[in-house]
């Protein structure tokens, strides 16, 4: 039988877990697709064979922290991944105009990550004809995608709010 290491638990963050086991920690680097998943396999840095069985609806962040059921830790990193960058036209536009634009996407349940400067969706070319045609700068790249939980996330998301956010 293959050793399988079974994870069936999240530390939000690595809350509450000492920065000095986790930078020893291996990691898994996985995309929004797979991390939106309660239930997948990976294979972690050191080569192990992990099987994640997590609560339904438990959306994995990068920065989280997966526990096997023999105690190890996992740190996952969200991996870069085809992402449409949208950003106001500075000569045509303003900042509001990406507020209008998240509005637009939040409608079309889309899911969306929100920065202060830019938002990122998943790419889509009708979306991003939409949003070129409100005068925004839309850009493909290869990034980590962090989308917000919103209201459809379903279950826990448990992300606290201790506002410790050490800079990323």
């Amino acid at each position: 039988m293959n050793n399988r290491l079974i994870a069936n638990k999240l530390v939000p963050q690595g809350q509450g877990l000492a920065p000095v086991l986790l930078k020893r920690a291996p990691t898994v680097e996985l995309d929004w697709d797979v991390r939106q998943k309660s239930r997948f396999s990976t294979t972690d840095s050191t080569g192990r064979d992990l099987g994640v069985f997590l609560p339904r609806g438990t959306l994995v962040r990068g920065g989280d922290v997966l526990v096997a059921e023999d105690g190890s830790l996992v740190r996952v990193l969200a991996a870069p991944q085809p992402v449409l960058v949208i950003t106001h036209c500075p000569q045509h536009g303003t900042p509001f105009d990406l507020t209008r634009a998240a509005y637009h996407l939040g409608n079309r349940h889309v899911p969306i990550e929100l920065q202060p400067g830019h938002l990122k969706i998943e790419p889509d070319h009708v979306l991003a004809d939409m949003l070129r045609a409100m005068h925004l700068i839309v850009v493909a790249e290869n990034l980590p995608f962090e989308p917000e939980g919103g209201a459809y996330a379903g279950g826990h998301h448990a992300h606290g709010h201790d506002h410790d956010h050490h800079g990323h």
